[in-house]
């Protein structure tokens, strides 16, 4: 007689959960996969699907797990040589190999099988077999293209794996079952697994090609939805979960913090207020980089530690022409207190470059970040159709974790109207305008602020010196108009100031 219903619901075990071996993984799963259920990761070859299960299986070992990889498309040499280049070793895995050489001879046991020359039924009764043997608490099954190509029907390839799956259930395994998404109308296993991992790679006409994640299906527990980029990299898969803000709210008093720099902190109504980001917008040139240097090296003489993210400019120049400015680094960069690490955007996913951010935050005790700039980041990824929604993300992250944030965005022209690559000024709680104007036959610089949401900062217009002395700030061009249109008119009846700085 049948057990009754309600009594096989009570006998049933507690699900529990075991790690993927891939931390942000585990993160965006909210904790790990249900142990004891059979999950697809799918993706086009060189996705990394063959390397997720290995870290897979190796985490299991790392906890006294026994693991098994049943492979039917590569060579138990191959699994060594991608194990080796991560430097990993496999000896504490066993590795079940269904295509081998030795299969072709008519008098090698059919503990090895090859899937070309024998049936359905005889394959998946060698798995079963071999699982039976090793009794492993984690399998890993690659691939499943072999076994559609054997099944040779829709209907016979769904009852297979339907039998494979409740043969795994019944030995208490947790399974990742691999595909290469052969074929790409096969929505068979969507419906049998208990979660489905889906992995792409995405070429990008220049730069390094962009892989991504997402969770597809996954029952009985909450995970983060959407795509989340990853790396393949020696070492093994690296995924920097998607940036919501929201998840990471943080207590803080928002003090205001001098700039180092008397006619800065005029303009500001104070200088940078703690959990706020200022934008600084200006042509090339005209001393956005300098400006925010002297607000950073406030910051680090303050003992407040910095992190700086440098796009355009090498790292020699940059150093240098703070030193001949008075605005000399390497003190701190010596001491540990300053990081300044140069990126090359072309090679940077949007998320990795905001799990840098957070570790730089979170894991370094960053309080002033500052980002150099903008524009190679947004223009090296015109692909990237959300970049500003996650640039929103981000900047809301540093707010709400009391990060004094400065970013740099260049305009293109001199004098006269400015071009931007991309309006940001509504992310900003202040922005700052740095122009070029001409007067007397020379070209001069120009600084105000046009916006603050936290101060009442000043709506004067003052000239800004660059010099050994580092940045000054001059006294409000009271007497021109049309300074921000690059060509200004002096219309003032006391002496011009910008005459008697010249012959000074």
């Amino acid at each position: 007689m049948a057990e009754p219903l309600a009594s096989r619901r009570t006998s049933r075990k507690p699900a529990y959960r075991i790690s993927t071996g891939v931390p942000g993984l585990d993160d965006i799963l909210g904790g790990g996969l249900t142990a004891e259920r059979v999950y697809l990761v799918e993706g086009t070859p060189g996705t990394g699907k063959t390397t997720l299960g290995m870290q897979f299986l190796l985490d299991g070992v790392a906890k006294g797990e026994t693991g098994l990889y049943i492979t039917l498309s590569e060579t138990a040499d191959e699994l060594d040589a991608v194990a080796e280049s991560h430097g990993w070793s496999l000896d504490g895995l066993a590795i079940f190999e269904l295509a081998s050489d030795e299969a072709l001879d008519p008098e090698a046991q059919q503990s090895i099988l090859h899937p070309a020359e024998i049936e359905l039924g005889e394959t998946a009764r060698g798995v079963m077999e071999e699982v039976d043997r090793i009794n492993p608490a984690r399998v890993v099954f690659d691939s499943l293209s072999e076994m559609r190509l054997l099944a040779q029907n829709p209907l016979r390839y769904r009852r297979q794996i339907l039998a494979l799956k409740q043969f795994f259930a019944s030995r208490a395994c947790t399974v990742l079952m691999l595909d290469d998404k052969t074929n790409q109308s096969d929505q068979h296993l969507h419906s049998i697994a208990h979660g489905v991992i889906s992995l792409e790679q995405l070429a990008k006409e220049f730069g390094k090609e962009r892989r991504r994640v997402n969770i597809m299906k996954m029952r009985g527990i909450k995970f983060r939805g959407g795509y989340h980029d990853y790396i393949l990299d020696t070492g093994g898969i690296r995924i920097f979960p998607r940036l919501v803000a929201a998840e990471h709210l943080t207590k803080f008093i928002p003090v205001t913090r001098s700039t180092g720099s008397d006619g800065l902190d005029m303009l500001l109504g104070g200088g940078l207020v703690a959990g706020t980001n200022t934008l600084f917008v200006g042509p090339s040139g005209v001393g956005k980089t300098t400006v925010v240097v002297r607000c950073m090296l406030a910051a680090l003489e303050r003992g407040e530690r910095s992190s700086y993210y440098l796009f355009d400019e090498g790292m020699g120049t940059f150093f240098a022409r703070a030193a001949a400015l008075g605005l000399d680094l390497s003190p701190h960069l010596e001491s540990g207190l300053l990081t300044v690490r140069h990126i090359d955007p072309a090679e940077l996913a949007p998320g990795q470059f905001a799990q840098m951010l957070r570790d730089a935050v979170e894991t370094d005790g960053a309080v002033f970040v500052a980002i150099d700039s903008l524009n190679a980041y947004l223009q090296a990824m015109p692909g990237e159709q959300f970049l500003l929604l996650q640039m929103h993300e981000l900047l809301a992250y540093l707010n709400q974790k009391g990060i004094t944030t400065a970013l740099i965005l260049g305009e293109h022209g001199v004098v006269g109207e400015a071009v931007r690559d991309v309006d940001l000024s509504y992310l900003s709680d202040s922005t700052m305008l740095l122009r070029y104007f001409e007067s007397g036959g020379k070209l001069r610089r120009a600084i105000t602020v046009s916006k603050s949401r936290t101060a009442h900062h000043a709506l004067t217009i003052h000239e800004l010196q660059l010099g050994a002395g580092g940045v000054e700030v001059g006294a409000a061009l009271e007497g021109f108009e049309g300074v921000l249109t690059g060509l200004p008119t002096y219309r003032g009846s006391t002496p011009m100031m910008i005459e008697s700085d010249a012959d000074a």
